[in-house]
């Protein structure tokens, strides 16, 4: 049976990964410092194969008596998003890139490590903005640059995947609202209108179920995928921002949604990405973003909680 670790376990991915990675039979390992104060995995507590440890993946003295026992690392534990990063550039640091490296030099060549990074790190793409796994990075925010020094680290473990997400959408028991799709989904259905900047800038998307979902194929076809770099998202699901509010407003014909010319979006991104590598793979995803909306939307109906940000 595979003992996998996962950081940051009570997070928004972390908390339905972990369902599904207990859903096939491997043992479980949570280390969270509950920064939220959540109880998103409260209903897995029975489980003989899960263990919490409630502790910080930066002290280093507790990670060095627990990093042996594992075959596979995922590390999800992160300061996550542009905003949140700009605004506590220390603990990003140290969290998102120090504590990376530790590991990386900490764990022995038989360990695994599936990494999510980001495909924010495109930046902007060519003329045609378009973006694959070997187009020349361009971060703009602290986030994503961290995130491509972590990457270049972690390809030199030879035994590690890393995942370029694309913008993660959905809910979850641990839920965020300032991702892109959450976000205007959650203006619609609360204030009927949103005023966007720079709303031709395209970006790619990806349910977090299906997130989850790629970790596990990573794991099962670890050999054929190991050492390579993967996007991560929805192939038909390249949108504009305004793209994305006429989607939106498909399902809520009340939504009203404007473009201002006076400010500019301080998150530069503008990509279109192929995800054709990882669907070579065999991995597809099934949620789709009209599914998606409509799921966040029956949500959103009963959510009346503006307490579930990063930044």
């Amino acid at each position: 049976m595979l003992n996998i670790l996962v950081s940051g376990g009570l997070g928004y991915i972390g908390s339905i990964l972990t369902r599904d990675l207990l859903d096939e039979k491997y043992k479980v390992t949570v280390i969270d410092n509950n920064i939220y104060k959540e109880n998103s995995l409260a209903d897995l507590y029975i489980n003989e194969n899960l263990t919490l440890i409630n502790g910080d993946i930066r002290n280093y003295k507790l990670m060095s008596s627990i990093i042996s026992n594992f075959d596979i690392i995922i590390p999800l534990a992160a300061l996550v998003g542009a905003p949140l990063c700009a605004k506590e550039p220390l603990a990003a640091s140290s969290i998102n890139k120090d504590a990376m490296f530790w590991l990386f030099k900490n764990i022995s060549k038989d360990q695994v490590i599936l990494m999510p990074t980001t495909n924010s790190a495109y930046g902007t793409g060519n003329k045609d903005n378009y973006c694959d796994e070997n187009s020349k990075l361009n971060p703009i925010s602290k986030y994503a640059i961290d995130k491509v020094q972590v990457e270049e680290e972690l390809l030199n473990l030879k035994n590690a995947i890393s995942l370029r997400l694309a913008t993660v959408f959905g809910m979850s028991p641990r839920m965020r609202l300032d991702l892109l799709v959450n976000d205007f989904v959650y203006r619609a259905v609360k204030d009927r209108f949103i005023v966007i900047f720079e709303g031709h800038f395209k970006r790619n998307y990806i349910h977090v179920r299906d997130v989850a979902r790629c970790f596990l194929h990573c794991i099962k076809n670890f050999e054929k995928m190991n050492n390579e770099i993967f996007n991560v998202g929805l192939s038909n699901a390249n949108l504009s921002k305004i793209e994305l509010c006429k989607e939106i407003k498909k399902q809520i014909p009340a939504f009203n949604f404007f473009e201002s010319e006076l400010n500019k979006d301080p998150d530069q991104r503008n990509y279109i990405v192929s995800n054709l590598k990882i669907e070579k793979t065999g991995f597809y995803p099934i949620i789709n973003l009209e599914k998606g909306i409509q799921e966040l939307i029956k949500g959103f109906t009963f959510f009346d909680d503006l307490n579930y940000k990063n930044a």
